[in-house]
């Protein structure tokens, strides 16, 4: 049986549009893994984690339990479970014998990259979040404005979209922390457009953020188009080398 890979949806041909989920899309079709992909809106992700029986993947603030997405189910070993990173660690485990996401025991080398380079880019958020009511459905959509509203503590999620001056001055802001990454990936001297030869977990955390920017700002974008020449076209290179790690099952 295919293992069970749960996804949010949007309004966009290809669906797929979420960093965190693509992370473990590109996991899967990197080590070619047969899947399916269940797509579940917002509001259903917490009944889906009590129908399933998923342990919730962190608590919020409040005490209450928080469920996110991705979350796979594998059939073949009854595992299931949420969480990018662990998610990946268990690929690796149960099919060793398909390409590692961890190549040479990395895994407790890469397991910080995630929260630093999110950390460092974390001003394109900004750029981001609001853009994505218009490409998620009604219910999602409803439910991702309000639960964003709220966490950002504004009354509505377009005011924190930088406009003018400002918008210019952020932008260069997304820019320098691309920049960070940039020496990170630098540092390898490799001549691929990956951190190694092949790819690995720290690409497909970059990866999902390139989805994020592409599906939110659109290919079309006058921003999307400045992202890509950055850094001597990094970033468009990593976007191509991981296209063939795109398919939706």
């Amino acid at each position: 049986m295919k293992l069970i890979f749960y996804d949010i949806p949007s309004r966009l041909a290809r669906k797929a549009w979420s960093p965190n989920t693509w992370k473990t899309r590109y996991c899967l079709n990197y080590k070619g893994i047969p899947y399916q992909t269940e797509w579940v809106e917002y509001p259903d992700i917490e009944p889906l984690y009590k129908e399933i029986g998923l342990q919730p993947t962190s608590v919020k603030p409040d005490g209450t339990p928080r469920c996110t997405l991705p979350a796979i189910h594998d059939p073949s070993t009854g595992v299931k479970m949420g969480n990018s990173f662990d998610i990946a660690e268990y690929l690796d485990q149960k099919y060793p014998n398909s390409p590692r996401i961890f190549p040479h025991n990395s895994a407790g080398i890469q397991a910080p990259f995630a929260g630093a380079f999110a950390a460092h880019v974390k001003p394109i958020w900004n750029f981001l979040v609001p853009p994505e009511c218009e490409i998620l459905n009604p219910r999602s959509a409803e439910w991702f404005r309000q639960s964003r509203e709220k966490e950002f503590g504004v009354a509505r999620l377009e005011d924190i979209t930088p406009t003018g001056d400002r918008r210019v001055k952020e932008w260069k802001k997304v820019e320098r922390g691309f920049a960070k990454i940039d020496a990170w990936y630098a540092k390898n001297g490799g001549s691929g457009p990956f951190i190694w030869a092949t790819p690995c977990w720290a690409d497909f955390v970059v990866g999902g953020y390139l989805a994020w920017i592409r599906a939110a700002l659109g290919e079309e974008s006058e921003e999307w188009r400045d992202f890509t020449s950055w850094h001597g076209g990094r970033w468009k290179a990593l976007a191509e080398g991981l296209k063939k790690y795109e398919e939706i099952h």
